[in-house]
């Protein structure tokens, strides 16, 4: 095994606090300071918004809930992903059997795909589903996509007034809550102020909770500007959590009422070459260590966490045929993972993903081996562990010995951490978390937050917002409403809408003189949730065991360096989906492949990543001297050994793509603007590069296009110097 650096992280322990005069606790329940002070903001009428940054593992959920287990009270959760969504549905069930309020709340889960399922089998359009579903509801756990197009009319239809479903929904639900809110980056939070700003200003006064251990300041100081109260519950800066050195110590703690909420942690570093497949081969060489760990502590449930769902996907194949033989079994979550796989992989004692699951996924692990990309997405992956003392199998409770991980890290954060002249780690040192947690923040690579968004961009839907209230059908009544809207929005995004009105039309100007056709592509994605998806493409996955599962969606890009396909026609696609359908009796969603670049079947992983690039027929340097997010055609894949790339090409070319074009290699952009790793930005080449060893340009598409376009100016050059602004 490679050399590791090892230090201990002691365990947390939260305060608890007399159960608040009225409130209804099951029996021997306490709560921590952090949920009764949650508790009282949410119930005093001169807060707005509640931000709780309590500790991973410190019961954040419970306090977002439970005024709703009190009774008489309805609160919307916004969850970034269905995984979360759906493990905090069992959560809330859970509080809901073991509080046993007199109400007894209803809770109900949507997703996008719930959501088409439902409407096609009731009949129903998805406006009326959409009624039917949050009708009579206390608990309505959803995704902010929804919520972010609801308001933005996407479900109801022509004719109908815009307030149809979010007037209804805004009114009847009395809590916002937003969880694991610092996943997102500033075209969500952007959506989220918005939509804030417009209950706020159609509504009573709402309440509004943001559950984050690391909270945004970008969020709040906008937030304060447009007159919304915040609080911010703190239980780190209230002295509300001790971190004992020793096991007797947190004995005391337990008997002076603190609760544990996570436990020691024995962390190796292990550094590797930043190459792309350094991790994947160091757990391939060190399987056995994996091994050791379930036969030395039998009933051990372990966790990897990897960027590339290739690497997972191969890496799941390789663990099942050495642990297999010995009765364990190996799930795997990712984006490409069917819907039961995911489910099982929960359960399994070694369960391999991606993203999907370090994102709120209260595991019940001792053993977790992670990769990460940046300091807040290593602090994320690292809480997944020591969150629970062992889990519950056949009836019985299954306590664990130890709680270990291993952190895959690139070399130059090791040699940072343990080798500098005055390094901030010792190795076999002991350390808390809020130090151990700092020291990764100031050692690791901070990812740009993009401030400069707000300004830019966030109008652009303010305008959209703003111009649904001039609705003949609702104008008069909302007429003080818009203007208040107008005024917060222009005060928050420092803009005036009447501006976002002519950079609209210009835009739409612009994009008929290219096409000949009405739309608007470039305010099309500055008013979605998450930004269009170009490039996506439909897979029927043969690797699926499921076949009700197959049909998937993925981005072309990783389908080039990591798929092996063959074409298909979206005519036999979907034809081969409705005849699963009929065939297995399950329902299949297929609203997401209505966008669709091309239809494949995916027949398997590739061993190694094959190399490929973006090409341009023209020039690109005029393109890139206009410095500023356009809509380009033309654009093509270059891939030698691919026999099918002429026909993807045949139809990405006509694609009109929302992008920003810059003149700088990909490597150093992504660098310099310390870019997020799933951040749309690929090298390009053009006419006049195409024989270049390096593409010396690079191209963002949608979202990050106007994310890029906020930061270029820093590449913006004298002459030939590049200079920094």
């Amino acid at each position: 095994m490679t050399e590791a650096y090892k230090i201990t992280l002691k365990p947390v322990y939260s305060q608890t606090v007399p159960t608040p005069d009225g409130v209804k606790l099951p029996k021997d329940w306490l709560l921590s300071w952090h949920q009764a002070a949650t508790l009282e903001a949410l119930r005093d009428p001169n807060i707005d918004v509640v931000f709780n940054t309590a500790m991973t593992g410190d019961g954040k959920s419970l306090a977002a809930y439970l005024e709703v287990l009190q009774g008489e009270f309805s609160a919307i959760g916004l969850y970034p992903t269905n995984e979360l969504a759906r493990d905090q549905e069992t959560q809330i069930r859970g509080y809901v059997e073991k509080f046993q309020p007199a109400n007894q709340p209803r809770v109900v889960r949507l997703s996008g795909a719930d959501l088409e399922i439902y409407a096609e089998n009731e009949g129903l359009k998805k406006g009326a589903a959409i009624a039917t579903l949050t009708n009579q509801r206390e608990a309505l756990l959803t995704n902010p996509d929804i919520f972010h197009y609801l308001h933005r009319g996407a479900y109801i239809i022509h004719g109908d007034s815009p307030d149809k479903l979010w007037g209804r929904i805004d009114k009847d639900f009395d809590l916002f809550i937003f969880d694991e809110f610092h996943v997102f980056a500033a075209p969500q939070i952007a959506s989220v102020i918005n939509t804030m700003l417009l209950i706020r200003c159609t509504n009573r006064r709402k309440k509004f909770l943001f559950l984050s251990a690391t909270p945004d300041t970008n969020l709040i100081g906008r937030l304060e500007k447009a007159g919304f109260r915040c609080k911010e519950i703190d239980p780190l800066k209230q002295n509300k959590y001790q971190f004992p050195d020793t096991p007797e110590e947190g004995q005391q703690l337990q008997t002076q009422g603190w609760r544990q909420v996570a436990r020691t942690i024995s962390l190796n570093f292990i550094p590797l070459e930043p190459s792309f497949k350094a991790s994947e081969t160091w757990l391939k060489e060190n399987s056995d260590l994996i091994l050791a760990q379930f036969q030395q502590y039998p009933g051990s449930k372990g966790a990897i966490i990897l960027n590339s769902i290739a690497a997972v996907k191969r890496l799941t194949k390789f663990f099942r045929e050495i642990l297999q033989p010995y009765g364990l079994k190996v799930g795997e979550n990712t984006g490409l993972s069917g819907k039961g796989e995911k489910e099982r992989s929960l359960s399994a004692d070694l369960v391999i993903g991606t993203s999907t699951i370090d994102v709120g996924v209260d595991f019940k692990i001792n053993f977790l081996i992670f990769e990460s990309f940046d300091a807040g997405n290593f602090i994320q992956r690292l809480g997944r562990l020591g969150r629970h003392d062992g889990y519950e199998k056949d009836g019985h409770e299954i306590k664990f010995d130890n709680f270990t991980a291993f952190a895959l890290v690139p070399n130059f954060l090791v040699e940072r951490l343990f080798k500098v002249d005055v390094p901030s780690l010792e190795v076999n040192s002991i350390c808390d978390r809020p130090f151990f947690h700092n020291t990764i923040t100031e050692n690791y690579r901070q990812i740009n937050d993009f401030r400069g968004y707000y300004r830019r961009w966030g109008a652009v839907q303010s305008f959209w917002l703003f111009y649904q209230l001039s609705d003949r059908t609702i104008k008069q009544q909302y007429a003080q409403s818009r203007d208040k809207f107008q005024e917060a929005c222009e005060e928050v995004f420092e803009t005036s809408l009447k501006s976002q009105a002519g950079r609209i039309q210009g835009w739409a100007k612009d994009w008929q003189a290219l096409s000949g056709k009405s739309g608007n592509p470039i305010a099309e994605d500055a008013a979605s949730f998450r930004g269009s998806s170009p490039l996506q493409c439909g897979l029927y996955d043969l690797t699926e065991e499921n076949e009700a599962d197959r049909f998937k969606t993925y981005d072309l890009p990783g389908i080039l360096g990591n798929l092996e396909i063959e074409m298909w026609t979206e005519a036999a696609f979907i034809r081969t989906l409705k005849g699963t359908v009929e065939r297995t009796g399950q329902s299949i969603a297929k609203g997401r492949f209505a966008h669709c670049l091309a239809f494949m079947k995916l027949r398997s992983y590739r061993e190694e990543r094959l190399n490929w690039k973006f090409t341009y027929s023209g020039n690109l340097q005029p393109i890139a001297d206009a410095w500023k997010v356009q809509v380009l055609t033309g654009v093509e894949i270059w891939q030698p050994d691919n026999y099918w790339v002429g026909e993807i090409n045949k139809r990405l070319k006509k694609e009109g793509l929302v992008c920003y074009v810059i003149r700088r290699p990909l490597a150093e952009v992504r660098m310099r603007l310390r870019l997020p790793m799933n951040f749309q930005i690929y090298g390009i080449s053009d006419q006049y590069s195409f024989h270049d060893a390096t593409a010396p340009y690079a191209i963002a598409f949608g979202h990050s296009a106007l994310l890029l376009d906020t930061l270029a100016y820093t590449f913006k050059s004298k002459g030939d110097e590049i200079w920094v602004v």
